[in-house]
This record gives structure tokens, C-alpha cells and sequence, in this order.
């Protein structure tokens, strides 16, 4: 971990907050470039024996900071509604995999419980006065400082989520979004586990809107449908799912992963670029396809909605598990 940083911005939740400045984060990254590499042979994740997050009141706290169409955030918010949903497995021909089926993967990982997410705190951010608006990138460690801010963090993941046009330092250079997790332990703090996802429309899509968007790097495939009609969007629930994924399965740096702290292959990085068997560099993968709108998706959530969501580690097998 990074020294401490000075108290970076002031920014209006509803009420208006100071926000202390974090730590640097450790970071669990997605690279935009891994969306390009399917890695040939088996990867094996260790166990480094941390504490993973487990449990029935695991909530997730959504802080949109930006500019979000209430469709943009209905289709976030459904999604994290959706994975608390009964994850049975579908019967043969009983129709697509469940967005609930495709989290259960993580139940499988060390001790067996899995993460039980649930929606928590919806919370709305005015940054007309924030960095961003000032024309400066907003830094992880303001990113930290949004996720304390937002509170309630005993048993929550708190989600921040910034809107195309907010930048946000490295955001395209070397990742789509980063999980971390805040020590605490200063004045009876408990330590918390966080993330950070951006709408990629405005800013590389051909990186992280992949697949719904032509590549900045590799094959230059036709890009997808997405299946909620927003690529930014429908990408920046990719980074979501994934993030969700490296968050209860490693949350304090001390879980499964595999390579250097802070560069780790994680529960879905493992498996990047693989949505759908059959996938290989440029290619995602054998996706369910939407016979009115001609979208790609592979899991379906509450409503019907559909999502396009990564493959996943699956620890029992030492392969990445697709849905379709």
C-alpha cells in the first residue's frame, strides 16, 4: 500500500461532505488489454488462505457520480437485484442461464457458502463542483475517499460508478476499474472492501465496451448488440460483474489470485475475453442472441432483462466456466 494522500475534494451526496483523502489503492485491475488474450492452458488460482466474503447480508452499495439516465442505472440496478435471485440451475430446455446461476460459480470457491449480494443504498452524486468538473481526472484516491463516504460499509461492498464523461486517472491506460479494500483501523474503523467501474462510451470503448464496440487492439471483429441498447453501459456491467467476482473471492489481496499483487489474475480476469465456449482472441465466444433486437447475451435477469457477463474461474475444474 501507498502513503497517505492530502484531502483531495469536496463533492455534494444529497448533503454536502468533506472527503478525506485514502490510501493508494492496492488494486485488483481489469486491463484493457487482457480482453484480447484467452489464455490456451489452464490457470490455476491459489489460495493464499485470506478471508474471502461470505454470507446472506453481503449488500451492495451503488453510487452513481455523474451524469445516469434513470434507464443507465435500472439496467446496473437490475442487475445487482438479479444475483440474489434463487441460483437453481436451469432444467434442460427451461430457457438461458440465470444471471444468479452465473454468480453461483463463487459459492464453489474455499469453504462453500459463496456471497449472498443484495441490493443496498442507491446514492446519487452532484459533482458540478467536484475535480472532474473542473477538468481534472478524478484519482483513485478519490475513488476511496467516495467509497467512505458513502458509508455503511459493515458487511457491504460499495460499488462507485462514474458516467461517460468523467474522467478518471488511468481509466483506458491500464484498466477498466479496480477493486480494493480501505485497512481501517484508525479511530475503530472496520476495514471495507470497495470498487470502481467507469461508463467506457466516452472513453475507450474499443477497450472496455469490448465486445459491443470494435477493438482498439487485436482482431477487428464486427462489434455485438448490446442487449440492453447501451454499450457504454452494458460494458460497464462487464467490469461490474467481474469486479464483484474478485471482490468476494479476493478481497483483501489475500484470496485466490494467481501473478504479482496488484497486477493478479483473479476469478474473472483469469478468464478474460471469454464469454461463451468456443472463444479465442477476437472472437468471444457461442452467445444466446436475441431474436427482435439481434443482442448477444448469455444470462438473463430479473424482468428479462439481459446481460452479457464474463466467464468465471471455476476452482473445482481449473477451467473458466461459461454460461453458453
Amino acid at each position: 500500500m501507498g502513503g497517505r494522500k492530502k484531502p483531495a475534494l469536496l463533492i455534494c451526496l444529497v448533503l454536502t461532505v468533506a472527503l478525506l483523502g485514502g490510501a493508494a489503492p492496492r488494486c485488483a485491475a481489469l486491463n484493457p488489454r487482457m480482453l484480447f488474450l484467452v489464455k490456451p492452458d489452464p490457470i490455476v488460482l491459489r489460495d493464499h488462505g485470506g478471508a474471502l466474503l461470505t454470507g446472506d447480508n453481503l449488500t451492495v452499495n451503488l453510487l452513481f457520480y455523474g451524469r445516469f439516465t434513470p434507464a443507465q442505472r435500472a439496467i446496473v440496478v437490475d442487475f445487482v437485484r438479479s444475483l440474489s435471485v434463487s441460483a437453481a440451475a436451469p432444467r434442460p430446455g427451461a430457457g438461458p442461464p440465470s444471471v444468479a446461476s452465473w454468480w453461483r460459480t463463487t459459492s464453489l470457491y474455499r469453504g462453500g457458502g459463496g456471497a449472498r449480494l443484495r441490493l443496498g443504498r442507491q446514492i446519487l452524486v452532484d459533482e458540478r463542483m467536484s475535480l472532474s468538473r473542473r477538468g481534472r481526472p478524478l484519482s483513485l484516491g478519490n475513488v476511496t475517499a467516495l467509497a467512505r463516504a458513502a458509508g455503511h460499509h459493515r458487511g457491504a461492498i460499495t460499488a462507485v460508478l462514474t458516467a461517460a464523461d468523467v474522467p478518471v486517472a488511468s481509466f483506458c491506460v491500464s484498466r477498466c476499474g479496480v477493486h480494493d479494500h480501505d485497512r481501517g483501523g484508525a479511530h475503530g474503523r472496520a476495514r471495507y472492501t470497495y470498487l470502481w467501474a467507469g461508463n467506457p462510451a466516452q472513453q475507450c470503448p474499443g477497450q472496455c465496451a469490448w465486445p459491443f464496440h470494435r477493438p482498439t487492439y487485436g482482431p477487428q471483429t464486427p462489434p455485438l448488440v448490446p442487449p440492453n441498447g447501451d454499450a457504454g453501459v452494458d460494458g460497464m456491467v462487464i467490469s461490474l460483474a467481474a469486479l464483484l467476482a474478485g471482490t468476494v473471492t479476493n478481497p483483501y489481496g489475500d484470496g485466490y489470485y494467481k501473478g504479482d499483487a496488484g497486477a493478479e489474475l483473479e476469478a474473472a480476469t483469469a478468464c478474460a475475453g471469454i464469454f461463451g465456449t468456443g472463444a479465442y482472441p477476437g472472437y468471444p465466444g457461442r452467445l444466446l442472441t436475441d431474436p427482435a433486437t439481434g443482442a448477444s447475451y448469455n444470462a438473463v435477469g430479473l424482468g428479462g432483462r439481459k446481460y452479457l457477463l464474463p466467464a468465471l474461474w471455476d476452482p473445482t475444474t481449473s477451467q473458466c466456466k461459461t454460461l453458453v
